[in-house]
C-alpha cells in the first residue's frame, strides 16, 4: 500500500513538474528589453515601442531619435547601443565638442542607466534595439525575402519587429504571443511540415486534435490567421527560410 502511495506521488510530482516546464514563461531576449524599455521610462522620449521620438526643442535634429530609422545615425553597433544606454554617449561623441554644444542645446537629454540597470538588463535592452531596427539582417537572399514578407503578410502586428516579440495574449496558455526565435518554438512547431500548417491554417494538425491545445487557442485574444489565400508563390520557403535564419545557433 505505501508503495502504491509512493509511486502515485511521484508520478503526480513528475506531472506537476513537466506542466511548470510547460507553463513557464520564456520571453526572449527583445521581449524582455521591450517590456523594460517600457517599465524604465524609454519610451516617454522615444515615443511608443521606441518608434516615435518626441520634440525637443533646441536640437538641430529636432526630435530624439527613435529605434526604427535614425539609430544609425547615432550608433552603428551593439557595443554602441550599450554605451548610450550606460552612458548616454558613445566614446567617440563623449570626446566631440560640436557634439557636446548640440548636446546642451537640447532639452530632453539621455540619461545614463549603468547604474540602474544589470548587465542583463542592458543586454536585452540593446537586443530590443536591435530587433526593431532590423539589426542584423539575413544575408542570404531566402531568408532576406522572408523578412520582407512577414511585413507585407502583417506577421509583425502580433509577433513584432522581425518576428522576435512575445506581445501579451490574454488567454492564451503562457499570455504571450510565442516569437519565431525563442525557446517556446519549438514546444509548437515541430518543423517545417508543421510551420506551414500553421501558416497555411492558423492552427497545425497536430494543435488541432489536441482538447487541451484548441481550448487555450479558442480562449486567447489573439488568433493565428489563416494565410492560405493569401500566400504568394514561393512564400512558405522564404518564411520558413527566415525562421531558420533567425534559429540559426540550434
Amino acid at each position: 500500500m505505501k508503495v502504491s502511495v509512493v509511486i502515485v506521488t511521484a508520478l503526480l510530482l513528475l506531472g506537476a513538474v513537466a506542466a511548470f516546464r510547460t507553463l513557464e514563461p520564456k520571453l526572449p531576449a527583445a521581449e524582455r528589453g521591450r517590456r523594460l524599455a517600457e517599465r524604465t521610462g524609454c519610451f516617454a522620449c522615444h515615443g511608443p515601442e521606441g518608434i516615435r521620438g518626441v520634440s525637443n526643442p533646441g536640437r538641430a535634429d529636432k526630435t530624439v531619435p527613435n529605434y526604427e530609422g535614425d539609430l544609425m545615425m547615432f550608433a552603428e553597433s551593439p557595443e554602441e547601443i550599450r554605451a548610450w544606454i550606460e552612458r548616454g554617449v558613445t566614446p567617440k561623441r563623449a570626446r566631440s565638442n560640436s557634439w557636446k554644444a548640440e548636446r546642451r542645446r537640447g532639452t530632453l537629454r539621455m540619461p545614463q542607466f549603468g547604474r540602474r540597470l544589470s548587465a542583463r538588463q542592458i543586454d536585452d535592452l540593446v537586443a530590443y534595439v536591435m530587433a526593431v531596427n532590423g539589426k542584423p539582417e539575413p544575408e542570404d537572399t531566402l531568408a532576406a525575402r522572408g523578412r520582407e514578407r512577414i511585413e507585407g503578410l502583417g506577421c509583425v502586428g502580433c509577433h513584432g519587429a522581425g518576428g522576435r516579440l512575445a506581445r501579451p495574449n490574454p488567454g492564451s496558455l503562457k499570455g504571450y504571443v510565442p516569437s519565431w526565435d525563442g525557446a517556446d518554438f519549438p514546444e509548437l512547431v515541430s518543423g517545417e511540415r508543421e510551420f506551414h500548417e500553421w501558416v497555411q491554417d492558423g492552427v497545425s494538425a497536430r494543435f488541432k486534435t489536441n482538447r487541451l491545445a484548441r481550448f487555450f487557442l479558442g480562449r486567447a485574444v489573439l488568433k493565428m490567421p489563416a494565410y492560405r489565400q493569401r500566400l504568394e508563390p514561393g512564400d512558405l520557403d522564404t518564411l520558413w527560410a527566415y525562421v531558420r535564419w533567425l534559429r540559426r545557433g540550434e
